[in-house]
């Protein structure tokens, strides 16, 4: 488990902050009062983050914070001085932030900010600038918070990082570069991107606010005039990461089913039609299965909805284990799944499908009151030819029904 290491010298807030962590977060708290103790903490352990007060009885005109930069420990400072100048001066460091402890609300603060830490270790981030002293700067800015980066000189080199690296979350450049232009950029990037499949974010010195609003038309996400401050960079960074996480949230609703998590139909018809449009001209097979569980009325009758929706969820998730992850799994409609597998003969799709078969019949759920319960499944499954792919949605409903008729628990395979 990930730790965090609390130092500062006030027990009762180092308490308070120690349990609204432990309560809210899935970190193990170490607190120590001193710095000598944080020493102690330090050489025992790797710590996600520290949290630190500026002000201790045996380091009191914050010495602490020079020694985790030496330690290259990522660290917010908690303290009381509201100077600005020191507030300046301490920013300067390669603290994450600075945080005034006067409320409540600002331990809610850093228990959000420790959330939004933990979320940017799963985003890359593309810097694109000419400038190798700034590219650096932003990039110790963008690791200290987390995140993965990559960096380039111009945007011929950003569009041809973006070809490898697939699953970037935001671009961050400059305006004035040689090759290729900020602007230029942007705009190669919107002919393949969406603002929400990735968002760019322009930084530069340019004060021509016709430049910077056509910026916006061209689809960039956001701009940040230099020079400007570690806060402002963060703030924005993090504000365009958690806007795209909240989209790629809202979008997965439309395209997911509630229960599963696997592909809706809507959605999977759509992942389809590109799959069949992309293999037009190969001769490559894919196989097309719908499953359905057994007698899942009377589950339903017997132990409740629950336990119905528990085989439909234990059903889901065999399928999951069962096949590739390029291959496409969607429920239909309640108790009824369709499966794809890509790129297989004959042969290898009925080893599958038995597979999935016996696992069926093998799992065990629960109802609420305890009771054991087992379930079956009835397959029929086509290799898709000539016909339309609706056409073979058809046929292999029409063979689960021949299942069905012949005494349900097998497979009719054609």
């Amino acid at each position: 488990m990930k730790r965090i290491l609390i130092i500062e010298d006030n027990k009762t807030l180092a308490k308070l902050i120690s349990k609204k962590i432990s309560l809210e977060l899935d970190f193990e708290v170490d607190v120590a009062y001193k710095l000598s103790e944080a020493k102690l903490f330090l050489k025992m352990f790797n710590h996600f983050i520290i949290l630190t007060d500026l002000n201790l009885p045996d380091a009191p005109n914050g010495e602490v914070v020079d020694y985790l930069m030496k330690k290259n420990s990522r660290t917010i400072v908690l303290t009381s001085n509201v100077d600005k100048k020191f507030r300046k001066q301490m920013m300067s460091k390669n603290l994450i932030d600075y945080v005034h402890k006067g409320s409540v609300n600002d331990v809610s603060y850093i228990i959000n900010t420790i959330k939004r830490l933990e979320k940017n270790q799963k985003h890359k981030i593309l810097v694109v600038d000419d400038s190798m002293v700034f590219r650096k700067q932003m990039v110790n800015m963008l690791e200290n918070l987390f995140i993965k980066v990559f960096a380039v000189a111009h945007g011929e080199e950003a569009l041809n990082m973006l070809q490898t690296h697939t699953d970037i979350s935001l671009v961050l450049t400059d305006y004035n570069m040689p090759v290729m232009d900020g602007m230029q950029l942007t705009i190669e990037i919107r002919k393949k991107y969406t603002k929400n499949d990735l968002s760019v974010l322009v930084i530069s010195s340019n004060e021509d606010d016709e430049i910077n609003a056509m910026f916006l038309k061209n689809g960039a996400n956001d701009y940040i005039k230099k020079p400007f401050s570690k806060e402002e960079f963060s703030c924005r960074v993090n504000n365009a990461l958690e806007a795209k996480e909240n989209i790629d949230a809202i979008t997965n609703l439309t395209r997911r089913d509630f229960l599963t998590g696997l592909y809706n139909r809507q959605y999977f018809f759509k992942k389809m039609d590109s799959y069949i449009e992309q293999i037009d001209q190969t001769n490559e097979q894919f196989a097309v299965a719908m499953i359905d569980i057994d007698n899942i009325k009377d589950i339903n009758d017997t132990y409740g909805d629950e336990a119905g929706d528990k085989s439909i969820i234990a059903l889901s998730e065999i399928l999951r284990s069962c096949t590739n992850h390029k291959d496409l799994v969607s429920r239909f409609n309640n108790e009824e799944f369709c499966v794809v597998l890509k790129d297989i003969n004959q042969l290898n799709t009925h080893h599958i499908f038995e597979r999935i078969r016996e696992e069926i019949k093998n799992v065990v759920i629960f109802s609420n009151k305890g009771k054991s319960i087992k379930f079956t499944a009835s397959i029929g499954v086509v290799i898709h030819k000539d016909d339309t792919f609706d056409e073979s949605i058809n046929q292999a409903d029409m063979l689960l029904y021949k299942a069905k008729q012949n005494g349900i628990n097998q497979i009719v395979f054609e």
